[in-house]
């Protein structure tokens, strides 16, 4: 999509491979980040948890040292300075601990540097060399949106990419643009299983049905662990506000995409569709239940 007046915004998907040498991981997706700010991106996603491989494939008591506060987390830092040097938004992800509580995290950097909030991951996956429930605590600070200097953001991470009621939420809180790093590939206990396609169309939808630009950044390559491996298909992509799919990446290449979009006629759009507009909360109590019907305890 290319805009011709109002308000533009361009956005950038990152991908790319990581190993065990941490510091070889943030000096790749700072090489990212700056070839993403000379193509004029603005707000440059990288991938999930890139410090290191995605460690959740083993339940490992000593991976838990990897986490750090917010404070002083050293990937927050870096990405902070770069994001004021380049005049670039960077939501950074991140492994948290808060005192005793583990999470997976996301710090909102604006373009000053400026750490805007931090969104811990709501839905926590648990399945084969998926084994997030051993290292994080459910997110407690609910869906984030954040006004950084070029758009309105809402971000949120992998599994939350799933929950339609995730978007929606993110979208009626202000945000103009979805956000989703991402690690994820196939499936250790069906290697027939891949959800690829599966994946981006859902993630089409959330864009379509809240008429706003998306984007998700995934990892590529083979890791392995101790009791499976996982080869990431990357695929990262950006669409647009029909769900259109703008820019796609491959499945194994190291990626930078990029694509403007005029936020204001979108949100003319927006509003000129109707669907927020026509929306009928009092109806959508059964999304308050697992089961359709009985109200969850508090």
């Amino acid at each position: 999509m290319r805009p011709t007046s109002g308000r533009t915004v361009t956005l950038a998907a990152t991908q790319m491979a990581c190993g065990w040498d941490r510091e070889a991981n943030v000096a790749g997706v700072e090489r990212l980040v700056r070839q993403a700010a000379a193509r004029g991106a603005q707000i440059i996603l990288p991938q999930e948890l890139f410090e290191t491989p995605y460690f959740c494939k083993d339940q490992k008591q000593d991976l838990f040292a990897l986490a750090h506060p917010v404070e002083d987390h050293p990937v927050i830092a870096r990405m902070s300075a770069l994001a004021r040097e380049l005049s670039v938004v960077i939501p950074t992800s991140f492994f948290e601990r808060a005192r005793n509580a583990y999470y997976n995290s996301l710090a909102m950097i604006d373009a000053d540097g400026s750490v805007l909030g931090v969104y811990r991951k709501s839905h926590i996956p648990d399945g084969p060399g998926y084994q997030e429930k051993f290292y994080f605590s459910p997110g407690d600070t609910g869906f984030q949106v954040y006004k950084t200097r070029y758009a309105t953001v809402g971000c949120a991470i992998c599994w939350d990419q799933w929950f339609p009621e995730t978007a929606r939420a993110m979208a009626l809180k202000g945000a103009e643009v979805l956000l989703y790093p991402t690690a994820i590939g196939s499936e250790p206990q069906d290697s027939s299983l891949d959800s690829q396609a599966h994946w981006t169309r859902v993630m089409q939808g959330h864009a379509g049905a809240n008429l706003m630009p998306l984007v998700a950044s995934n990892r590529v390559g083979r890791e392995q662990g101790e009791t499976c491996a996982i080869t990431f298909y990357g695929s990262s992509f950006i669409a647009g506000p029909t769900g259109e799919l703008v820019e796609q990446a491959d499945r194994e290449s190291e990626t930078v995409l990029t694509a403007s979009f005029d936020l204001d006629r979108i949100a003319a759009q927006r509003a000129s569709w109707g669907v927020f507009r026509d929306r009928r909360p009092e109806l959508y109590g059964p999304l308050m239940t697992l089961d359709g019907e009985t109200p969850v305890r508090r």
